[in-house]
């Protein structure tokens, strides 16, 4: 069996398996997402959605975030972990969006990953949950950890990992077969211990139980 192969019997097994294929971060605009996914890294997302609330009441728009400090964010986001590296490329990051962007998120990935704090992860999940953008492929710790255990790839590197499996999947199915890694990564096949007896794509995949 072909890792093409094998690439898409597991989107159709997430796909039975985890109809519902959303983020766990709660935003309601392109900002939102784009600062809660900042917020994430090293972090459970139960706790960003702890924290985005009042944060997200105290800055509404890119140019209330731009005219605030790292000082002032700190103190909405301090829970979440590495909150004074986070404040300030959010602050940064803000005071781009309005120089350069009309205090509008851009769309593409060169232009995502040239905002202070955003890396490809983000950028990825920014292009296909908010701009529905086809073949974008955020890789997690899930992500890296579920499609080495399915036999897809044998790299540790982020960038490498996303264009092997960009050209592996279906364009219009990457996004979701992301979120789906996540939830199955949570449930079954997590970090600790993977429940093959229990795992959805137990018949085709490369890892023995």
């Amino acid at each position: 069996m072909t890792k093409k192969q094998i690439a898409l019997l597991a989107v159709e097994a997430l796909k039975k398996e985890y109809p519902d294929s959303i983020c766990s971060l709660e935003y309601t605009d392109p900002l939102q997402c784009l600062v809660a996914t900042r917020l994430s890294a090293q972090c459970t997302d139960a706790r960003v959605n702890m924290v985005t609330p009042s944060l997200f009441a105290r800055f509404r728009t890119a140019a209330d975030f731009a005219a605030s400090t790292p000082e002032e964010v700190a103190e909405y986001i301090r829970s979440c972990g590495l909150y004074k590296t986070k404040s300030k490329d959010i602050v940064a990051m803000a005071r781009v969006l309005c120089e350069h962007y009309g205090g509008e998120v851009p769309h593409t990935l060169d232009e995502l990953t040239s905002l202070p704090g955003i890396g490809r992860k983000t950028a990825n999940l920014v292009m296909g949950d908010i701009f529905s953008m086809p073949g974008a492929v955020v890789v997690d710790t899930h992500c890296i950890r579920i499609t080495r255990r399915l036999g897809l790839h044998s790299e540790t590197d982020q960038k490498k990992i996303e264009t092997v499996l960009r050209g592996l999947l279906p364009p219009d199915e990457s996004n979701d077969f992301c979120h789906r890694l996540v939830l199955h990564g949570r449930a079954v096949c997590t970090a600790r211990k993977a429940m093959c007896d229990s795992c959805c794509m137990r018949d085709f995949c490369r890892k023995k139980p």
